[in-house]
């Protein structure tokens, strides 16, 4: 335990230079022992934690991958934590989705048993037309990528409620105005309705997205309204999670 305390010592000194230091300023500054310093740095090159250039000692590849790991992490958390706190404050199944390279992802889902979340009965990527989260995320898109996002996943009857055709949708993602929520009901299941709200962060399209039973519909707009405030005062924090 004691030789791991000394090498994180060691790692967050070399963090702390970022045009690298010697093994003698290393040593002193973590107040080591040089032979031990030397011993630790060594290792921990070694192993691709550090890289030594010209006598200096630099973090290295596997450091680095560690970081980008936490800093993922922490990304994550911090949407996860927003999406928990949006769903006690609706009461309703929050969702949290980007449409990257082509594909649209269902990255995070914060529901309960009381209020669980809508079952993938179909393949979210293939039914975009169909669901609030899929058509939200279109609608953010250009002609020319919606146009080869349906080459792809043509539109098909999933409920009697459901899109009829391309056209039709096309049409019905060109009336929707920037930034103005999407809602759909039962045309992904039977007896859901769902509202999307659009979150586009550079040129990344997003979207935080609510379900409810069909029989609390009057709710759905009000809960919507309620969500995209909440959403407001966190974008900050949102932002930066977008690239989970």
């Amino acid at each position: 335990m004691g030789s791991v305390q000394r090498a994180m010592r060691l790692l967050e000194c070399v963090a702390d230079h970022e045009h690298g230091a010697p093994a003698k300023q290393l040593a002193r500054e973590t107040g080591l022992a040089l032979p031990t310093a030397y011993h630790l740095l060594r290792t921990l090159a070694h192993e691709g934690y550090l890289r030594r250039d010209r006598g200096l000692f630099f973090l290295g590849g596997a450091a680095e991958r560690l970081s980008g790991s936490a800093a993922q992490q922490k990304r994550r958390s911090t949407i996860v934590d927003a999406l928990a706190h949006w769903r006690d404050s609706v009461g309703a199944p929050v969702y949290y989705a980007v449409y990257r390279e082509g594909e649209i992802e269902i990255n995070c889902v914060s529901d309960t048993p009381g209020n669980p979340a809508v079952q993938e009965w179909a393949d979210f990527r293939e039914t975009g037309h169909a669901h609030a989260v899929g058509k939200c995320l279109l609608s953010q898109l250009d002609e020319d990528a919606r146009r080869d996002h349906l080459a792809r996943y043509p539109v098909r009857t999933i409920t009697p409620y459901t899109v009829r055709d391309d056209g039709a949708l096309l049409r019905r993602l060109e009336r929707t105005r920037r930034m103005e929520p999407v809602v759909e009901r039962q045309e992904y299941a039977l007896g859901v309705a769902c509202a999307a709200i659009p979150i586009t962060v550079g040129a990344t399209a997003a979207t935080i997205a609510i379900s409810l039973p069909a029989r609390q519909a009057d709710r759905l707009l009000p809960a919507t309204r309620q969500l995209q405030g909440e959403i407001g005062r966190l974008l900050g924090s949102l932002a930066i999670s977008i690239s989970i």
